[in-house]
């Protein structure tokens, strides 16, 4: 739990092998901090992120979690709090990019991917926000994406991912109103990573530490919804009411 004066002490990664959601993590320990859990499919392969996070005092450990298995999340939210105390913040990071030539060959693949991208996360935030509400503090980050703003039939299937989560994610912000507990919705452009690794940039791309930098701000600040980076707000103010043929004609894929 946080400590007397507000600070963070116990930290939480769903998507432990996540660039962004490390870079978050890393910005968020404190001399505070005792616990970072990086909540992954094969903790075994995470002994390099672990290795970026520890601080002296810092407990960093991977533990085994499974987006697609929504059975399990609801012990998994239990055992982590019996394990490392009241989450302060918990930052939900997985999601797969996938390929759209694939899921329109394949529309099972596709299935997969919603699954886990929406469902999943649908599943372990309301375990997640439960939780929250019981302790009376803690916040939910979701990293959500400007691909949800209008969705671009290059990854329309990824898209609509984004889209449904980060419409999910608002309604669950506005449930925890005067719980003691929070959500900010981050809402990234194009992020050089691994993920996007040979990919073409967007315009305005950006990085997982420039991510981890507004999203701090934003806690900090008390926001809902931040855009990374900023100007995106804007340009998608203009985007999302396009015509569609002229949004059809735009070299966005």
């Amino acid at each position: 739990m946080q400590n007397a004066f507000g600070e963070t002490q116990n930290i939480v990664v769903l998507g432990g092998m996540s660039e962004i959601g490390l870079a978050i993590a890393r910005r968020l320990i404190t001399p505070a901090t005792k616990s970072v859990v990086l909540a992954c499919r094969r903790p075994d392969a995470a002994t390099t992120q672990i290795a970026s996070l520890q601080r002296e005092g810092v407990d960093v450990r991977a533990v085994a979690f499974d987006a697609a298995d929504t059975d399990s999340h609801e012990a998994f939210v239990e055992q982590l709090r019996r394990d490392h105390g009241d989450p302060d913040v918990v930052i939900l990071a997985f999601g797969q990019l996938g390929d759209q030539d694939r899921f329109d060959e394949d529309p099972a693949t596709a299935v997969k991917v919603a699954h886990v991208n929406y469902t999943g996360a649908v599943s372990v935030s309301l375990h997640v926000a439960k939780q929250l509400r019981r302790q009376g503090h803690g916040r939910l980050i979701v990293l959500s994406s400007v691909a949800g703003e209008r969705v671009r039939k290059a990854n329309f299937v990824y898209g609509s991912t984004k889209a449904g989560l980060d419409g999910f994610a608002q309604g669950l912000s506005d449930s925890l109103e005067g719980s003691g507990a929070r959500v900010l919705i981050v809402r990234p452009g194009f992020v050089h990573s691994a993920m996007t690794t040979g990919m073409k940039a967007a315009p305005f791309a950006t990085t997982p530490d420039a991510v981890a930098d507004v999203t701090v701000r934003g806690l900090k600040s008390g926001r809902r919804i931040v855009w990374a980076p900023g100007i995106l707000r804007l340009v998608f103010a203009v985007l999302r009411h396009l015509p569609g043929p002229v949004w059809r004609r735009l070299p966005l894929g």
